[in-house]
């Protein structure tokens, strides 16, 4: 099994639909730090897992310097956002989202 790790950063603003009172329910920004982890039992014609640069156009292209809430169907969380990127890479089995120091979202497939 082969394994590659892009780690990308954005700036984006988000606002959190939340069932309780929360200042994260009022439009702020973080600059994000995404690790997108990919795998692949055999390298694709060009002796590659993913293209690093693809994954980077994929995700600074749809997400830097936008608000999250404007560009993406669901609730922005970290743990959404981290799902969003795996179900957006083919190669995609882990992403890690950093928003700010010492809070950390993953998600990872089961297969």
């Amino acid at each position: 099994m082969y394994y590659v790790q892009k780690r990308i950063e954005i700036s984006a603003a988000h606002r959190l639909t939340l069932s309780y009172s929360s200042k994260c329910t009022a439009l702020h920004g973080h600059n994000w730090i995404l690790t997108v982890h990919c795998r692949a039992a055999e390298l694709n014609a060009d002796g590659m897992v993913a293209d690093f640069t693809h994954i980077k156009e994929l995700i600074q292209g749809s997400l830097d310097h936008a608000v999250l809430n404007d560009v993406l169907p669901f609730n922005p969380t970290a743990e959404n956002l981290a799902r969003w990127v795996v179900d957006s890479i083919p190669e995609c089995y882990r992403c890690d989202v950093q928003e700010s120091e010492g809070n950390i979202a993953s998600y990872e497939t089961d297969d």
